[in-house]
């Protein structure tokens, strides 16, 4: 339910960001009785400063108050990706070739869930990631999350 729910925020949403100028990096909904949230994370080449993120929430909004697809009341929150930024698209993936990524998968791969290492490529529905001097090779289907490790040059 929640993931059919996030696909039709997606749906309409990704529109209305990207005329804006702005990448939707990702939509997160947590329902609750009392209030619920919706966070959307957007991305832009230049970054992101809050005065983006006031002009997303405020044409979001607008849009959310005529389509209501979330029943009750919910508080939208609008922020950059971060310096931990998801990965969920094939794009996202080739964009950071050669960073340090951490990866989870749905389901054990070879009895394995978690990876943190440097993604060393993207070869067609394969993520393929160096990790504890192994390669891995990855179905991008088979990804729970993904994101950047941030480089605090240490």
């Amino acid at each position: 339910m929640i993931q059919q729910k996030l696909t039709r925020l997606w749906q309409l949403l990704e529109p209305v960001v990207t005329g804006m100028g702005y990448e939707l990096v990702e939509v997160e909904y947590n329902p609750s009785s009392r209030h619920g949230l919706l966070r959307l994370y957007i991305d832009h080449e230049d970054g992101v400063q809050l005065d983006d993120c006031t002009d997303v929430s405020n044409q979001v909004s607008a849009l959310l108050d005529v389509e209501d697809p979330i029943p009750g009341h919910y508080n939208l929150e609008v922020s950059s990706p971060g310096m931990d930024r998801p990965l969920r698209r094939v794009s996202d993936f080739e964009r950071f070739i050669g960073e340090i990524v951490k990866l989870k998968t749905a389901m054990a791969i070879d009895g394995r869930r978690n990876y943190k290492g440097r993604l060393r490529g993207v070869d067609g529905d394969e993520v393929h990631i160096e990790c504890d001097g192994q390669q891995f090779y990855l179905p991008l289907a088979s990804i729970e999350k993904a994101r950047l490790v941030p480089d605090f040059g240490e």
